[in-house]
């Protein structure tokens, strides 16, 4: 959840992560952002205890491309989570919607059709420097989150009981 004067990174104790094995999925496009927002993810997942060699990455040549190789990645059958990591800018044409759009349905079908989270690390900034703030300037790191998600719902974390007979997934 974003906020104009928030840093998002902010976490209280890592979930652990031994065990889990993650699929990152990077789309090169804005490659500046993304590199920041894989390696933050990246050491998030090591340092809530992840083995290295549990922790893959593909790149895919923009966001749009995300949810074909987090599809390729679930058919893979090695993977307990897929986290997905790509920025789109805003720019003078709705091209900008229609890639955002087809994005986050993409991923969230993703997540409904099959048994494992497919977590959405997606920046969707109106300009660059909004993109900075998010990928590891004043707003911490968007790749963070993603990880943290990543690691609560792999663990079964992220959908907690809250009413009597309900359960986890």
């Amino acid at each position: 959840m974003s906020s104009a004067d928030q840093n998002l990174s902010t976490i209280k104790g890592l979930p652990e992560g031994s065990g889990l094995r993650f699929s990152i999925v990077v789309s090169e496009w804005n490659e500046q952002i993304t590199e920041s927002l894989y390696t933050a993810c990246h050491q998030t997942l090591l340092d809530a205890g992840c083995e290295p060699e549990h922790i893959t990455r593909t790149n895919v040549p923009g966001s749009f491309e995300l949810p074909l190789g987090a599809k390729r990645a679930i058919d893979s059958g090695k993977f307990d989570v897929v986290i997905c990591l790509g920025c789109v800018i805003q720019g003078e044409t709705r091209h900008f919607d229609f890639i955002c759009d087809a994005v986050a349905n993409g991923i969230m079908k993703l997540n409904l059709d099959y048994k494992i989270p497919v977590i959405f690390g997606v920046l969707t900034p109106e300009n660059q420097q909004q993109a900075i703030d998010r990928a590891g300037g004043k707003h911490g790191n968007k790749g963070v989150e993603a990880a943290v998600t990543g690691l609560k719902m792999g663990r079964g974390d992220g959908l907690r009981k809250t009413v009597s007979g309900f359960s986890k997934i």
